[in-house]
């Protein structure tokens, strides 16, 4: 096993510094802060001579490469549209929650208890955007029974984290949290997950070095946890063979770093990262034009009043008589208004070009994003439509699966270790929901054809139109069906039943007509 690291190294460790730098990249696009976009693309320029900067290459600076203006403001825009392409993402994984399937009765409710007091459904929203942001995400089981009497589920970024792979699967994480900042000080709580224990340190260090183990007391953060370790003064007996931790990729392979088990971001490429860079600048061209666009008056000098010597001039806009001057009305020696046009189909057209592109390179239909017809059409439509879309989901969605039951079985396995309960422990079936749902109208006209043509039951008509019910509650509901049409039998083979047996069910299995 791996412990903690030892005091006076550096962190992060280096060998995953060129991963880091990278993920820094993809969260200023995802986090749409101006100031982290200067700083990842902050270049050392030169001048050639001219007063030209360019960059190490000879290359122009680009428009977020470029130094903030001093002494004005800058007025560069961003364009959130990776943001946008993280949160379509998860809503397309997660708009509708998994469904977590157990044999047992009592350890399906207790699971259903778990998953919806503990907001799992949010968890994963969470969880699948970070992902398509930064490449992949944790899911990490943790308890506190002062806050809840169950496992909590959380996630925690990829760029917090020093994970340990054998063989594509993770064997240990050390997940790490400033938790004080003072100066060149920094306090670090890193926490290890292992099969079987977790293991807590906190550090104080450098920005760029771990420094020294301290005591978990030394800090109101890390101070609670004391009272729950065990005898080495550092680690948690989880009391189970499960890792308690699991890594979740956004997408494989990594195409910066072939042949590691880091999952890539929805805009890794550079491509779709420059697309982004000219979407800011086409947005910030439009804004000038704008403000360019405001209307100004050129005031011949004549016009103007003195204020004194060294107080320059100023003009009145309520005047309505000045001196005469020997001009003809079209000379353009009176007043002239200065007014600029809005280029706003050029920017538009090019705004919608360059999205399309950056969303389409990404993986995604234009239509999830609106940039595609909006004439109202049906739910099978708009699978046709955003098949690109449907196809990137279900690929994100086969990385989750196997994690999702893992996770869940280790919940219900802490669940039982901590006392929280006595189930009995199985690994749940998990299965994603629909993405797009069906309206109501194509449901029923779907129902009504396979009715005309014999080829439906009345169960089933049920089963699709409320797909959600329970057995109990689709039988109840056949049954007034049954009854309003006088459809309903006694099953003859019911012995002692003063009711209706089976709804809807005659002798051979057959349904009634």
């Amino acid at each position: 096993m791996v412990s903690l690291p030892e005091n006076n190294v550096p962190w992060p460790p280096p060998q995953i510094a060129p991963y880091l730098r990278d993920l820094a990249i993809d969260d200023a696009w995802y986090s749409g802060d101006k100031t982290k976009l200067r700083t990842v693309y902050a270049l050392q320029g030169y001048d050639n001579g001219t007063g030209d900067l360019r960059d190490e290459r000879g290359r122009g600076w680009r428009f977020w490469e470029r130094p903030r203006p001093i002494g004005r403001r800058d007025n560069r825009l961003h364009v959130p549209l990776a943001a946008d392409i993280a949160s379509t993402s998860a809503d397309l994984l997660f708009s509708e929650p998994p469904t977590f399937t157990v044999d047992n009765k009592e350890t399906q409710t207790r699971l259903d208890q778990i998953l919806t007091e503990g907001g799992a459904a949010n968890t994963l929203l969470e969880g699948a955007e970070v992902a398509a942001a930064l490449g992949g995400v944790y899911l990490r089981v943790t308890w506190n029974a002062d806050l809840a009497q169950r496992p909590l589920l959380t996630t925690v970024h990829a760029d917090c984290a020093v994970p340990d792979f054998a063989f594509g699967i993770l064997t240990g994480v050390t997940f790490w949290r400033e938790v004080l900042r003072e100066g060149n000080t920094v306090w670090r709580h890193l926490e290890r997950h292992e099969p079987g224990r977790i293991l807590h340190g906190l550090y104080e260090g450098t920005q760029d070095n771990l420094g020294t183990a301290q005591p978990l007391t030394e800090h109101e953060a890390t101070r609670d946890l004391a009272t729950s370790l065990g005898p080495e003064g550092n680690e948690i007996e989880t009391g189970i063979k499960q890792l308690t931790a699991a890594y979740i990729p956004n997408m494989r392979p990594n195409r910066r770093f072939r042949g590691s088990q880091w999952g890539r971001s929805d805009w890794q490429d550079d491509g779709i990262r420059d697309l982004f860079m000219s979407l800011d600048e086409t947005y910030t061209s439009w804004m000038r034009d704008v403000r360019l666009a405001k209307a100004r008056l050129m005031i011949p000098s004549g016009m103007l009043q003195s204020e004194g010597p060294g107080k320059g001039s100023s003009w009145d806009d309520d005047k309505e008589l000045y001196a005469e001057f020997n001009a003809p009305p079209t000379s353009g020696e009176g007043l002239t208004l200065v007014q600029f046009a809005i280029r706003v189909q050029e920017h538009e057209q090019t705004w919608k070009a360059l999205s399309r592109k950056a969303v389409e390179s990404a993986g995604y239909a234009a239509q999830t994003f609106g940039l595609g017809d909006s004439t109202a059409i049906t739910a099978t439509e708009v699978v046709s439509q955003e098949r690109s879309s449907m196809i990137t989901r279900d690929r994100k969605g086969l990385y989750w699966l196997p994690e999702l039951g893992q996770m869940a079985e280790v919940m219900l396995a802490m669940d039982r270790q901590l006392g929280f309960s006595s189930i009995e422990v199985e690994r749940p079936r998990v299965e994603f929901g629909d993405s797009v749902s069906e309206d109501p109208k194509t449901t029923a006209e779907t129902i009504e054809l396979l009715a005309r043509a014999q080829a439906i039951s009345t169960e089933t008509k049920v089963r699709m139109r409320n797909p959600d019910l329970e057995d109990t509650e689709v039988k109840a509901e056949v049954d007034r069906i049954l009854k309003e049409t006088g459809q309903l039998v006694n099953d003859p083979t019911a012995t002692g039943a003063e009711g209706p047996g089976t709804p809807g069910f005659g002798q051979g299995g057959e349904e009634a007509n």
